[in-house]
């Protein structure tokens, strides 16, 4: 009997195509979508896409969506507690397995690992070390398409930001940048797939720049992560990192 199965949706691409899978899966139904997203400027964290685009995609799925709502600048031990309470109920209805878009950072897989086992739980990570070049050849191929929505300025310029995430896309990418943007290059925010009911109408607004502080300054002021909306530094930092991001609306 399938096993009743979180995912963790991002509700780009890498995530969408973990999903894909785990749909086709015999041993995995899955129930339920969790996104953490900013409380504040309701969006999905990192990507800074706007809650209410988030939510057409889980109607187009189908699947109920859990909203893990995190303060501007959580630390760690406020993220984990907030993770665990949000899991709390979806445990209660017999979900032990969450399902991940992770490709290659062993160090994330672990850190999945070890915060799943403690709460009971096991993750799944359908992509794990598949080349990128196989993963884009079949998110093309299954007739996925996305938007990209987020950039990282030191590996992307903003012209990337906002483009449709297609093979000329890939063509452009720069030597040495992830295909699968698997270390942070890009994020993405996808608006039709092969198990969305509808594709999502979208709008693409104005570009956004936001620059953050590195993690070590979690308690500035300026490390806000979670999306376009939140305020930048005021001073450069050297060691900051600048973001691009589409601000995409409902159309």
């Amino acid at each position: 009997m399938p096993a009743p199965t979180l995912m963790n949706w991002s509700g780009g691409k890498d995530s969408a195509l973990a999903l894909y899978h785990a749909l086709h899966d015999p041993r995995y139904h899955v129930t339920d979508l969790l996104t953490s997203v900013n409380a504040q400027y309701q969006r999905v964290s990192m990507h800074g896409v706007r809650v209410a685009l988030l939510e057409q995609q889980a109607q187009r799925i189908g699947v109920p969506l859990t909203k893990l709502e995190l303060p501007e600048m959580p630390g760690m031990d406020d993220y984990e507690r907030l993770m665990k309470a949000a899991l709390a109920p979806l445990q209660a209805h017999g979900i032990q397995h969450a399902i991940f878009g992770d490709i290659h950072l062993e160090d994330l897989r672990h850190y999945r690992e070890q915060q799943l086992a403690r709460v009971g739980m096991q993750a799944v990570f359908p992509l794990w070390q598949r080349p990128a070049a196989d993963l884009l050849r079949e998110y093309l191929d299954l007739g996925f398409r996305a938007i990209v929505v987020c950039v990282n300025e030191k590996m992307l310029d903003a012209s990337f930001c906002g483009r449709e995430l297609d093979a000329e896309f890939l063509r452009d990418l720069p030597p040495g940048v992830d295909a699968c943007g698997e270390n942070g290059e890009y994020h993405s925010f996808v608006y039709d797939a092969p198990y969305f009911s509808a594709p999502i109408a979208v709008e693409r607004g104005e570009l956004v720049h936001r620059t953050y502080a590195p993690p070590a300054a979690a308690q500035s002021t300026c490390y806000q992560p979670n999306g376009p909306d939140e305020a930048a530094s005021a001073t450069p930092d050297p060691y900051s990192t600048g973001f691009w991001y589409c601000d995409l609306l409902p159309a």
